[in-house]
Formats: structure tokens, C-alpha cells, sequence
């Protein structure tokens, strides 16, 4: 097994990360936190697959889980089902010293991360992410929250869980689109703060699309690890850890105006990665050959580069990002692979010349 810390002061937790771990969560949270009154929140696909396994899991270990199966699918991640999972946990006479187990994606993991926040102001809660994107990236750093017809994520929180147990076997499971879309995240890592791991995964595309678990584990391993690190600088994003939203300021705008259906979280931070990365090289930050590298890593592992989406549209949608300060846009920019700054010097005339680039409309 191996493990990851992310230290915090007294909201310091363990990442554990192992195949097969899901069969041994039982044992692995009563050794963590001790016996509680749990609650299992996951999605209905994940329910399908390993709803069995969980309980079976936590029963042989002495806990007697309740379970809220919300439908699977990012539309679900609102106040609406928040409400809901109110109302389960209410049913289920949960108290302030009960664990929310979120077992599912980001999705998931956001929304029972942020009824858990919320929830009698506030109820331990561990994540028990089942995608790759949610095991190198949204699991970890505590930030929870659902969506809102203004924008993603609009309404939420920094609460951080108290442990994140993660099966690199569950995504064997995975849609091969689901896989590819969390591979935008990896990808993200290598350039905002790792040249050699990016150069680590431009070597062994084969092994990672073929799922090595070896491969996939390290991986898996080395992004939480480079995640804790900004996340113990900047826990609630004051600064450094802003850059974690390499590509998304575009993704987001993106995924705001097709409402969330369409097209996945991963899929629309791989183009907005290069969005960001045409904004650099227009401001003379990087040579073309730093966006080349980023694209040509990003086809080969089967994710887009260019989406047909209104240009004007996404600009607006843009200027309601959380990142606007002032007025101004913040860009996370690539100086290199493996570097980068937060700027606020990005026009709007360069924004819509990166966007007419990728978005071909």
C-alpha cells in the first residue's frame, strides 16, 4: 500500500492508496477513525458495481452503513439533491460524530462532500473516489461543492475529508472515455509542476491506456502527492494553489454552456489547457513547441484538442468564472512544461483569438 500525507495541522489525513482496498475499507476506517454511525452516499452506476462489496466490507468490520444512491450523471451535483441527502441523513437519525462515505466520481464526491460540509454544520466525511479523475485530483484538498445555473461549482466549500482511500482496480470498470477524461487532470499535473512526469507519461501512453495497474498506481500516487504539496501551501486558494486550475477557467465556461451534458469534465480542461497555452504563446511567455507537446500527448491519449462551441458565448460565460478578480481575468499560463504563472494581464482580445483556435466557431 502506499500512502500519501497531506498535513494540515489538526486537519492532516492519510491517502491510502492499494488495489483491492475497497474489500479491506472496513477495516482500513475503523482503523482510522475508529467505530461511527456511517452513511454511504454513491451514484447509481457505482451503486451497480460496488454498493456489494462497500457494505459487505464495513459490516465485517463492525459499522452498520446506511446508503443514499443518487442518479448518476453531473446534472445531479445541486442544491436540489443536497436537499435531498438532508433529508436521507435525517431519516437515518445521523448525529455530528457520523461519516459521510462518498463512493463514486467527482460528482460524488463534491456533492456528498458538500452536504457533509453543510449538514448539521458540518459531519466528518472520507472519500472513496472510483474514477481516475477523481483519485488524482477532486478527492483530494477539500474543496466540495455543487453547481448553479450561473456557473460550475458556484456554491460550496473548503472541507477537507478525513481520509481518501483509493482502488486503482475499480477503474477497470471505467467507460474508456471516462478513463481518458481524467487523464486530462494527470496531464495537468505534468505541466503546472513536473516536466519529468510529464515527460514520464509522453513514455508510457501504451501501459497507461492498457491500465497497468503498476503504472496507473504511481501515477495515482504521484498526483496526490504534488497535490498535497501545493494544497499544505495554500489550503483555500489565496495564491499557489490556484494554479491547480490550469485549463479550467475555459472548461468550466465550456461545460456551463452545454449545461453539463455532452461533454466530460476532462474532456473540456484538455482543451482548455490549450486555450490557456495559445494565451501564452500570444503573449510571448512560451515557444510554440510547449502547446505541440501538450496536444500531441493529449491526442494520443484519445482526448480533444478542438471542440465546435461559440466563441462569443464562452468569452461571456468566462467573465462569471470564479477566478475574476476586478474585473480582470486570473489565467494560469505555462512559462514551460512544468511551470507556470497566474496572471491578470490576459486581454480579451488575446482570450478570443486562443478561443477562435480551439473552439473552431
Amino acid at each position: 500500500m502506499s500512502t500519501v500525507r497531506v498535513n494540515l495541522g489538526e486537519r492532516s489525513y492519510v491517502i491510502k492508496i492499494a488495489a483491492g482496498l475497497l474489500g479491506r475499507l472496513g477495516q482500513e476506517l475503523a482503523s482510522d477513525l475508529g467505530q461511527a454511525q456511517v452513511a454511504l452516499v454513491t451514484d447509481s452506476n457505482v451503486a451497480s458495481l460496488y454498493q456489494k462489496t462497500t457494505e459487505e466490507s464495513l459490516t465485517r468490520a463492525g459499522f452498520t452503513p446506511g446508503v443514499a444512491v443518487v442518479p448518476a450523471g453531473e446534472e445531479q451535483k445541486n442544491l436540489e439533491w443536497a436537499s435531498r441527502l438532508y433529508d436521507e441523513f435525517f431519516e437515518m437519525e445521523l448525529e455530528r460524530s457520523s461519516v459521510i462515505l462518498a463512493l463514486g466520481g467527482g460528482m460524488i464526491g463534491d456533492l456528498g462532500g458538500f452536504a457533509a460540509a453543510t449538514f448539521m454544520r458540518g459531519v466528518p466525511f472520507v472519500q472513496i473516489p472510483t474514477t481516475l479523475l477523481a483519485q488524482v485530483d477532486s478527492s483530494v484538498g477539500g474543496k466540495v461543492a455543487v453547481n448553479h445555473k450561473y456557473g460550475k461549482n458556484m456554491i460550496g466549500a473548503f472541507y477537507q475529508p478525513r481520509a481518501v482511500y483509493i482502488d486503482p482496480e475499480t477503474l477497470r470498470t471505467l467507460p474508456k472515455e471516462e478513463l481518458r477524461s481524467g487523464l486530462a487532470e494527470v496531464v495537468k499535473y505534468g505541466v503546472i509542476l513536473e516536466g519529468e512526469f510529464f515527460g514520464f507519461l509522453e513514455e508510457n501512453v501504451a501501459k497507461i491506456l492498457a491500465l497497468d495497474i503498476d503504472v496507473i498506481s504511481s501515477i495515482i500516487e504521484r498526483c496526490c502527492a504534488l497535490k498535497a504539496q501545493v494544497v499544505e501551501k495554500d489550503e483555500r486558494e489565496t495564491g499557489l494553489r490556484a494554479i491547480l486550475n490550469y485549463g479550467h477557467t475555459t472548461a468550466h465556461a465550456l461545460e456551463t454552456l452545454l449545461e453539463y451534458k455532452g461533454l466530460r469534465h476532462g474532456e473540456a480542461v484538455s482543451v482548455g489547457m490549450l486555450v490557456a497555452s495559445e494565451v501564452a504563446e500570444r503573449m510571448n511567455l512560451i515557444q510554440k513547441e510547449v502547446t505541440s507537446r501538450q496536444e500531441n500527448l493529449l491526442e494520443r491519449l484519445g482526448l480533444p484538442t478542438r471542440i465546435r462551441a461559440g466563441v462569443h458565448e464562452v468569452l461571456s460565460l468566462t467573465f462569471h468564472d470564479k477566478k475574476v478578480k476586478g474585473g480582470r481575468l486570473r489565467f494560469v499560463l505555462p512559462t514551460k512544461i512544468g511551470e507556470v504563472i497566474i496572471s491578470d494581464e490576459v486581454s480579451e482580445e488575446i482570450l478570443r483569438e486562443a478561443l477562435s483556435e480551439r473552439l473552431g466557431a
